[in-house]
């Protein structure tokens, strides 16, 4: 399969604080792809600037191969890459409805059509009986399906995934991972931060691991959960 995201060298420092470190990595077309990694290793700063919210010091980030490093959010989103939020921020006082239909206007400048849209990808995220609710009455794992249906209104390539799982029940998370799996047999490809460790063997062909900011491993499920490196710096020996 052919790079649909290249990452190459890229770079981040916060004053004192190098946040990511010279890393490189290519997502495949098709693929998921799962980078782990203890609080503080980089992640969200990783997605921070391939979603357009931060300019990499250095390096180049480029999408169905073009550079999108120094893009803002809104043009990386109309070139193909959704994302999620590690907290989730629907718009509290609208409709479960209309929150995608704020996504789906990206695309489609008729309200009937993006309502139209909207309706499948509700149906899709198991929201559609909840449709006239409004999202501050949603439950965790309600608003958790929410903030990927609000991103995949926008008609992603890429999905970008910040721990979308994360504070759910086993039962929860596999709801999740079900969905998740049959959007990308649909062909889109999903990009993930994760804890939950469970999903992440479940959902991802490949897995790279940052600590402080720089890759220690990337290969395979099976391999990586192996590797001495990354179960002393992040999942421990109990969890193997």
């Amino acid at each position: 399969m052919s790079a649909l995201l290249k990452v190459d060298g890229i770079s981040k420092r916060f004053r004192g604080l190098l946040a990511v470190d010279r890393l490189s990595f290519d997502v495949p077309e098709g693929g998921i792809f799962a980078v782990i990694g203890p609080n503080g290793a980089g992640k969200t700063t990783l997605f921070n600037m391939i979603a357009g919210v931060y300019v990499p010091d250095n390096g180049t980030i480029s999408f169905a191969g073009e550079r999108i490093d120094g893009l803002s959010s809104d043009r990386v989103c109309q070139r193909g890459v959704g994302r999620t939020f590690q907290i989730v921020r629907p718009f509290p006082a609208l409709s479960v409805e209309d929150n995608v239909i704020v996504g789906a206007l990206m695309r489609r400048h008729d309200v009937v059509d993006a309502r139209t849209h909207a309706h499948e990808v509700l149906r899709r995220l198991d929201l559609y009986d909840k449709r006239a609710q409004r999202a501050s009455s949603l439950t965790l794992p309600d608003r958790k399906r929410l903030e990927v249906a609000r991103s995949l209104a926008t008609d992603p390539k890429l999905l970008l995934l910040d721990e979308v799982m994360a504070g759910l029940r086993p039962t929860e998370t596999d709801r999740i991972v079900s969905i998740l799996k049959e959007l990308n047999r649909d062909g889109l490809t999903i990009l993930l931060i994760e804890h939950v460790m469970r999903a992440v063997m479940a959902l991802a062909g490949r897995i790279l691991v940052l600590h402080h900011g720089a890759s220690i491993a990337e290969g395979a499920p099976g391999e990586v959960v192996r590797d001495p490196a990354v179960i002393d710096s992040y999942l421990g020996a109990e969890d193997i």
